[in-house]
């Protein structure tokens, strides 16, 4: 089923996420719901909060990007296949270079900027099934993790932005708030009821 993305303003947004546990109600149809509402906006990466759940739960399928003509074939071919869940996710490490690259957010529609992080990570989640990994990631897949991991910690991208940058955005960002953003989308806006 697809779920309204909840926008801009949206309380549920600035929420430190709490963890569940295997007998979270419904959580396979959840997960479910939250592929179906990724793919319909054209997203690469879901979280929980962006769907109203205050939960420590998000879902990445970075296949869209392995069309880019700006990475290697290497990455290419792991973000083809690369579609996961993370549950309770806890990201252990950042390290390596840090890098700028052009991000959106589906609860930010028509708002794009550069945002700088480390290049590689170790993340600590558990999986749809609840068996626990440990993994590194490095690249565009590390920079969707780390984005999406922002999401259950009360964090959006434009949080990283200079204030000047801030400044700039901050209309659009009231349009988002006032529900006059128009993505292809099911959307909840803050300050308007309905759509």
């Amino acid at each position: 089923m697809i779920l309204p993305i909840y926008g801009y303003g949206e309380p549920v947004l600035r929420k430190v996420c709490e963890e569940i546990t295997p007998e979270y109600p419904n959580l396979k149809e959840t997960i479910a719901n939250m592929y179906d509402t990724m793919y319909h906006a054209h997203g690469v990466g879901l979280a929980a909060p962006q769907v109203g759940l205050a939960i420590r739960l998000f879902v990445i399928d970075t296949e869209p990007f392995s069309d880019s003509d700006d990475i290697s074939k290497e990455e290419a071919a792991l973000m083809k296949d690369f579609k996961k869940t993370f549950i309770n996710a806890k990201i252990i490490k950042e390290e390596g270079d840090i890098w700028g690259f052009n991000e959106g957010c589906l609860s930010i529609p028509d708002v794009r900027e550069d945002v700088f992080r480390h290049d590689t990570i170790t993340i600590e989640y558990f999986d749809e099934d609840f068996n626990k990994k440990t993994e590194v990631y490095d690249g565009l897949i590390a920079r969707v993790i780390q984005h999406e991991y922002d999401h259950i910690e009360g964090i959006l991208f434009t949080d990283h932005l200079s204030m000047l940058k801030k400044k700039l955005i901050g209309k659009k960002l009231q349009n988002i708030m006032d529900g006059k953003a128009r993505p292809d989308y099911k959307m909840k806006y803050v300050n308007k009821k309905g759509r």
